[in-house]
């Protein structure tokens, strides 16, 4: 399905300079971030939590629950921004304009956001290691989880900045539906913490088997089936790039 080999090579390239020359925007923030979440639920508040259940300590608990959110937040947000300020500035009919495919138009913008998210999720972990030590049980799974996740939020960015007018609407889903997911989905907690009478909304948490198939491979704790985790990051990737692709092909706020 890859034709304009070269077309993409060069977009995928754009996308990566993109956010490698702001580094300090796009890589430092997210490793700063852990270090506070470390030092203040990992080393302050873990201390005090009597959390046997699974045999490791809650500071390694929550460590594979702050690698996912950080890939989710870095794919998406670069994806997000890059293209409506593409839109933004009318340069993104350069690349519509160009010999490539809308399959290879938005492989090649998706490749920021799997590139960017992936880096900060190793630095989260690199980070991690200075705190507790963390053995990767199924590092090939580990590897599965993080390019899916990522595909599925890199093109949860490309939609999202798609559907907004301005930066305004460009945030609603992160700050009212992503967010709040991924906390409630058992970055910090396992769900057997949760009131029994909120415990259901896991059930229904996309995020909470994104966070239990990712603390799987790292830690071989399997808070819900890692089969269904397989599945649903699998699904849900697919679904979210044919639906990018499908809004390039109709031109879906694009063509003015």
């Amino acid at each position: 399905m890859i034709r304009n080999v070269t077309g993409l090579t060069t977009l995928v390239k754009r996308e990566l300079v993109r956010f490698l020359v702001v580094s300090s925007q796009t890589i430092l923030p997210p490793l700063i971030s852990t270090t506070l979440f470390l030092l203040i639920f990992g080393l302050s508040v873990g201390r005090n939590i009597d959390f046997t259940q699974h045999a490791v300590r809650y500071l390694e608990f929550i460590v594979p629950g702050l690698v996912t959110m950080s890939l989710i937040s870095s794919a998406y947000e670069n994806t997000s921004s890059s293209l409506f300020i593409s839109r933004w500035h009318n340069h993104i009919q350069e690349v519509l304009l160009s010999p490539l495919s809308y399959f290879e138009m938005v492989l090649g913008l998706l490749a920021g956001g799997v590139a960017r998210g992936i880096i900060v999720a190793l630095g989260v972990f690199a980070v991690s290691l200075l705190f507790t030590p963390v053995d990767i049980m199924h590092p090939l799974l580990l590897l599965y989880f993080m390019l899916s996740i990522s595909v599925i939020f890199s093109a949860a960015g490309l939609i999202a900045a798609l559907w907004a007018d301005n930066f305004g609407m460009l945030s609603l889903w992160n700050v009212y539906v992503i967010t709040p997911a991924v906390f409630l989905g058992g970055v910090f907690h396992p769900v057997e913490m949760m009131p029994e009478s909120l415990r259901f909304l896991a059930q229904f948490n996309p995020m909470h088997y994104l966070v239990s198939g990712v603390r799987y491979a790292c830690l071989g704790i399997e808070e819900s089936a890692v089969g269904v985790s397989i599945f649903l990051s699998l699904a849900l990737a697919l679904l979210t790039f044919s639906f990018t692709v499908h809004l390039f092909r109709i031109g879906y706020k694009l063509r003015t």
